[in-house]
């Protein structure tokens, strides 16, 4: 279940390759703005000064921005930043940009879209095709969700296994492509909410708990309805952050064990 939006600080960019530090600070620009739609990249000499690169690196860090859908190459013209209707949205790493840039309420609302449209009918898959160990796994970890001494960090962590490993049982390939979209919602809704004890995340286990039962009982319509409910309340959670702060994505943000990289 490991998943790239939860890796630690503690490995950090640093450690990455050459490539993989230029399209995260490059990636990073975009999406920030600071080089907005339509915009053309500067020159690979002045790229390569910047970065301290070859002029490899920074072909294969074009080829890599590309493929995200977020730039592209004219002959005598150069690299131009992409319309943002072109961008891959279920990347991991440019929905990390995202959170590096400070998440805003509409990208959060829209990854819950998504989880709505999603995760319910998973649910329902998980209800049909479960084997008895899968149900179990899923009982195990909605109940951990129910144990003493959870702070925001280490809930967000049990919420987030919950949800990888519905999508995991529900036996389809393409439901577990979408864990950096459940994780980000996730990890948006911890991050600018208040502790589980203020803030009604104390009912989490037993919401996620209604979601096993359906399943073990092999009831489609019951679990999706119960997954729902869950995704419902976690955007409730984020309307109401939103609307009791001026800038709820600048609180105090989640530890490195779950904060996006």
């Amino acid at each position: 279940m490991r998943n790239k939006l939860i890796e630690t600080r503690k490995t950090g960019r640093r450690t990455r390759t050459s490539h993989a530090q230029v399209v995260d600070e490059l990636g990073k620009a975009i999406v920030a703005g600071t080089y907005p739609v339509g915009s053309i990249l500067p020159g690979d000499t002045e790229l390569a000064q910047r970065f301290k690169v070859s002029r490899t690196v920074l072909r294969e860090t074009m080829k890599t921005l590309a493929a995200k859908g977020m730039v592209v190459a004219k002959a005598r013209v150069g690299t131009r930043v992409t319309e943002k209707n072109l961008w891959n949205m279920f990347d991991s790493e440019i929905i990390a940009w995202h959170f590096d840039n400070d998440v805003t309420e509409e990208f959060l609302l829209q990854l819950y879209d998504i989880r709505l449209a999603v995760e319910p009918f998973a649910a329902g898959l998980v209800a049909e095709r479960a084997n008895a160990e899968e149900i179990e796994t899923l009982r195990g970890l909605a109940e951990e969700m129910a144990a003493s001494g959870h702070t925001a960090d280490s809930l967000a962590l049990a919420d987030l296994h919950f949800h990888l490993a519905l999508a995991e049982a529900s036996h389809n390939p393409f439901m577990r492509t979408l864990g950096s979209l459940i994780e980000a919602a996730l990890v948006g809704m911890f991050r600018i909410s208040t502790p589980p004890s203020e803030n009604g995340f104390a009912n989490i286990a037993e919401t996620h708990m209604r979601i096993v039962d359906a399943i073990a009982s092999g009831d489609s319509a019951a679990a999706r309805r119960a997954m729902e409910v869950v995704i419902l309340d976690g955007r409730d959670h984020v309307r109401e952050a939103f609307a009791t702060s001026d800038s709820p994505a600048a609180m105090e943000p989640l530890s490195p064990e779950i904060s996006p990289k």
